[in-house]
């Protein structure tokens, strides 16, 4: 195949940024006294985002990319390589892309379509070190 033809890797830096920011806000968190109970917690103090089609497929992504080891574990915050997982991830999103066909706006499409391409790329990358 030519280059022409080629899709290229664009590796989007932003993520990296956001879960940097949410671990330091963790973090943070984490060094003040928790609440008594689950039930004394707020929504204030731990507000759920909304529910939406791209923090559905940033959610799976983002497992994938820990599956992967290119996020570190939450709990003890060192990399853990599944490739077995990373690749379940990046099928369910694969279904989703799928199952979506035609209800996708066209950035949801694009974003669901080269997210996928990257996290394959990766998976490769990965599979092939090991």
């Amino acid at each position: 195949m030519s280059e022409e033809g080629e899709k290229k890797i664009i590796i989007d830096e932003d993520w990296k940024t956001q879960v940097e920011a949410e671990r330091s806000k963790l973090r943070d968190t984490e060094s003040t006294d928790p609440p008594a109970s689950a039930d004394a917690a707020s929504e204030e103090d731990y507000p759920i985002p909304p529910a939406s089609f791209p923090f559905l497929v940033q959610s799976i992504m983002t497992q994938a990319l820990m599956a992967m080891g290119q996020i570190p574990d939450p709990i003890d915050n060192k990399p853990v390589v599944r490739l077995d997982l990373a690749k379940h991830h990046v099928d369910m999103l694969s279904v989703l892309e799928e199952k979506t066909k035609g209800n996708l706006d066209q950035n949801e499409a694009q974003m669901l379509e080269e997210l996928l391409h990257q996290l394959r790329m990766a998976y490769v990358a990965m599979k092939g070190n090991a």
